[in-house]
């Protein structure tokens, strides 16, 4: 069976990496089974066998990857039904803008509250090296919220005129460019209470029909959002 290392809180269903449910969902999208095993940000030892110090990693028989772009890229190569389309130029703009502008919206909000999050034997680790980052105190980098979160609401609006027209980013089924912008509403969903989305908001239903998706897989995962 396939093996995914994937970043987990204090509870092993907790999975809240990004790079990681892009990963869980190609994985769900083609029906390929798959054991998650839970990974902490300190346990750099546990995947060295990876030639990586981060997750995802992707174990397949003889094969051991990291990144998840490449990981995607051979999940789509050695079990290419049903596709995830990756070839599409528009799935690499959906990669970048969910990379360049979606996650660093999101992260001045909930950097904070991740730290509450990760594992307590984490915590140092990730307090030191994102104030490294950042140049301050977590605090001081989530600060003003409210200000924030009407400036990342706005940022999605691109996303809502699509959805307009679509039920989904891939159409009328979801595709990989669903997968990759999901991914990251699930990172803010599972770390941290504050609701990012309003209820009214057309990307909100969107969301609400990605985690209806695969029996509803990813509402079984812990979480800590409000709404």
């Amino acid at each position: 069976m396939i093996e995914l290392y994937e970043l987990a809180a204090t509870d092993d269903k907790q999975v809240f990496s990004p790079y990681c449910w892009r990963i869980r969902l190609a994985l769900h999208h083609k029906g390929l089974p798959f054991k998650s095993i839970p990974w902490r940000m300190t346990e750099k030892d546990r995947i060295a066998f990876a030639d990586t110090e981060r997750v995802p990693v992707l174990v397949d028989g003889e094969q051991k990857l990291s990144d998840s772009w490449k990981i995607l890229e051979y999940l789509d190569e050695r079990y290419p039904t049903p596709s995830l389309e990756m070839n599409r130029a528009e799935l690499r703009f959906f990669r970048h803008w969910t990379e360049m502008v979606m996650f660093p919206g999101m992260i001045r909000m909930i950097i904070d509250e991740i730290h509450r999050t990760v594992h307590e034997k984490d915590r140092d680790y990730f307090r030191a090296t994102r104030e490294k980052t950042f140049g301050m105190p977590l605090e001081e980098f989530a600060a003003n919220k409210e200000a924030k979160l009407e400036e990342f609401r706005k940022s999605l609006n691109p996303l809502r005129a699509t959805l307009k027209a679509f039920d989904f980013l891939g159409g009328s089924q979801p595709n990989l460019a669903d997968y990759l912008v999901f991914s990251g509403l699930m990172w803010a969903r599972c770390t941290s209470p504050m609701p990012l989305l309003a209820e009214e908001d057309s990307v909100f239903a969107w969301r609400e029909r990605m985690l209806d998706l695969f029996d509803g897989m990813a509402r079984s995962i812990p979480c800590r959002e409000m709404n």
